[in-house]
């Protein structure tokens, strides 16, 4: 009799502690904050790591004028730590959700093309007129890119957003500063 009243008072202390758990996680349901419509993206501000760049870098770094409030910045870095691969990147999430960003160095052109698009290639000999500046078309699996190979640096305009949002981002680059 006594391993009968044990084990009816072992499933009952079971169930007690599920009810227990079951009122803690809906108190939590209720009282924490939850909106699965709230947008995820944190945007960032870019001015600081633009002006140390533009400062610093042995380029004139490009960073983007005149975007409407709808172009969002998600992030920003700019490493000097080796002076023959000095690197500028500014990503953004444009008005159709999609991410483009811009890349400078003056590392090796065709290396340092090929690690930031992830493989992307010159698309035949096609071309775009941005900012009154002529970028080279390049394609691939993950980004299409818009690039310009000058002396001594190498701007790249690339993400999966359409031509029009490469072009448009192309064309509201400044590039400033450099020595």
């Amino acid at each position: 009799m006594a391993a009968d009243k044990r084990g009816n008072k072992t499933l009952r202390d079971l169930v007690l502690s599920m009810v227990a758990i079951g009122a803690v996680v809906a108190v939590i349901y209720v009282f924490i904050p939850h909106d699965s419509k709230a947008d995820p993206t944190k945007p960032v501000t870019f001015n600081v790591e633009l002006g140390q760049a533009r400062r610093d870098a042995p380029y004139k770094v490009a960073g983007p004028e005149g975007l409407p409030a709808t172009w969002r910045a998600t992030s920003v870095t700019y490493n000097a730590a080796d002076p023959k691969n000095v690197t500028w990147h500014i990503g953004f999430v444009d008005p159709q959700d999609q991410y483009v960003a811009v890349e400078q160095s003056n590392a090796a052109a065709d290396p340092y093309i090929k690690d930031v698009t992830f493989g992307a290639h010159r698309d035949g000999t096609r071309t775009v007129t941005a900012g009154g500046l002529v970028w080279d078309r390049y394609t691939g699996k993950k980004y299409n890119a818009l690039i310009r190979k000058e002396q001594g640096v190498t701007t790249v305009v690339l993400g999966t957003g359409q031509d029009g949002e490469l072009t448009a981002m192309a064309a509201a680059l400044k590039e400033r500063g450099g020595h």
